[in-house]
């Protein structure tokens, strides 16, 4: 059976769960839960598992009493497995099940799935499979912010991560920058000599949850810290070579928890504070990408501060601006940033994917083809080897550090001409969008003076 195969079968089972009023996103956590201990017997790894608590014990229970046993083994799991990843995975592990039939209904079509023509190695692109459909299909919670794998890949091929490196991803998510990566390095013509190193952080518990399966199931070594990379959390983290990020879109929560002293412009916009984090984090000639929303490139006060800081303490080589619809979220545009730390910006290059650009949906999906024309024109840049590759194409534009400071160290620059053809519903995307960061940024601004009132 083919891994596509394979994904939409374990999909399809989540009708079985709207029975019990399950959303899809809560019920991608319950997948993890079934195929660890699924996966785990098939490649014979069950001696990680407290004995009672492996998928044959699952599998062999009549539907009687199931989500009760279940529950059991869950918390068993959470507490008694030698293996501290099995604890982390199910630690203070909740399920949503509430009828034992529809979860032994789940549970032996999962064990009827022709798993003996899978490989061990393609158990991480079925889940990944699943993750990108739990993201386009339930659009909810973190899945509005999903970063799409070919731009996920895209931005991986350009940065040409090394074996020998320490790469980050302090917001991972489900982990796709770290497991893109580590593909891309294993994809390499010459072994390594020595491995990377993966490390990340992850706020959220569930999405945390997914992260170490994704990673546990590409057969990565790694460190992943679930916590905050704006708090002390990160202390546990090495300095890193390569840091490929989507921080998340908004404002930061009035958590009481002390936030990092070392980043010396404070703010409720958790964009600059990542950013801020990202390039002061990495290794003289440590490079990053990392994925922000226009805010950032324009917004004045503090925004002008930390964008001044990173022209004077790294080369910002170039800003891509995302085509609209790269995420589900409403009126979100985003650009990717290319920087290396070390020496000062000369210049910055920009690409314009957006504008004449017919926006991605599911009618029009986004796909490794729609980055061809960038990454040739681009690669040059954004890897320090020269300049472009063809000066010739109208989406590439660059401004230099004087005339950036011309502009107040504001990087949102345009230079194509919107073609007619453009419709209604972009231009209203478009304006949703601004008005949006608008607000936001207004919000922003009471708050920091409330702040400064208060101290």
């Amino acid at each position: 059976m083919r891994c596509d195969e394979l994904s939409r079968k374990i999909w399809s089972l989540s009708n079985v769960l709207r029975d019990d009023g399950i959303v899809f996103h809560k019920y991608m956590s319950e997948l993890t839960y079934l195929l660890f201990l699924k996966i785990a017997d098939q490649t014979r790894q069950n001696d990680q598992l407290p004995a009672g608590c492996r998928w044959t014990d699952l599998a062999g229970q009549p539907a009687p009493g199931l989500v009760g046993v279940y529950r059991k083994m869950l918390t068993q799991l959470g507490e008694d497995s030698d293996s501290q990843v099995v604890r982390e995975i199910f630690g203070f592990p909740t399920t949503v099940f509430t009828h034992d039939e529809n979860l032994h209904k789940v549970v032996q079509e999962i064990d009827r799935l022709d798993w003996a023509s899978v490989s061990n190695d393609a158990f991480g692109l079925i889940y990944e499979s699943l993750l990108e459909r739990n993201a386009t299909e339930a659009r909810a919670g973190a899945g509005q912010y999903f970063t799409p794998r070919p731009l996920v890949d895209c931005i991986v091929r350009m940065m040409a991560p090394q074996g020998g490196e320490t790469i980050q991803d302090p917001a991972a998510g489900t982990g796709g920058f770290l497991t893109s990566a580590h593909d891309f390095i294993l994809g390499q013509s010459e072994k390594p000599a020595r491995p990377a190193r993966f490390e990340g952080v992850e706020i959220e518990r569930d999405t945390y949850r997914l992260c170490l399966m994704n990673l546990v199931l590409h057969q990565m070594d790694s460190v992943m810290v679930h916590g905050d990379a704006l708090t002390e959390d990160v202390d546990k983290l090495s300095a890193p070579d390569l840091i490929l990020a989507n921080p998340p879109f908004g404002m930061a929560a009035g958590g009481v928890r002390p936030k990092r002293s070392d980043l010396p412009f404070q703010t409720t916009n958790k964009q600059l504070m990542f950013l801020q984090h990202i390039y002061r984090s990495l290794r003289s000639g440590g490079r990053a990408a990392v994925i922000l929303p226009d805010n950032v490139l324009f917004e004045p006060g503090v925004g002008r501060r930390v964008r001044s800081d990173l022209l004077s303490s790294c080369d910002l080589r170039l800003i891509l601006r995302l085509p609209q619809g790269i995420f589900y979220a409403q009126g979100v545009n985003t650009n990717v940033l290319f920087f290396q730390s070390g020496r000062p910006t000369d210049e910055v290059w920009f690409y314009d994917m957006r504008t004449n650009v017919r926006r991605f949906n599911k009618r029009n999906p986004l796909s490794e083809a729609a980055f061809k024309a960038f990454e040739e024109s681009c690669e040059p840049i954004v890897r320090g080897s020269g300049g472009a590759a063809s000066t010739l194409d109208e989406r590439l534009s660059k401004l230099t550090r004087a005339q950036i400071a011309e502009r107040e160290d504001n990087l949102d620059y345009t230079w194509l001409t919107r073609s007619r053809s453009g419709s209604d519903i972009e231009d209203m995307d478009r304006l949703i969008g601004r008005i949006s960061e608008d607000l936001h940024m207004a919000l922003r601004q009471i708050e920091e003076i409330d702040r400064e009132i208060l101290e």
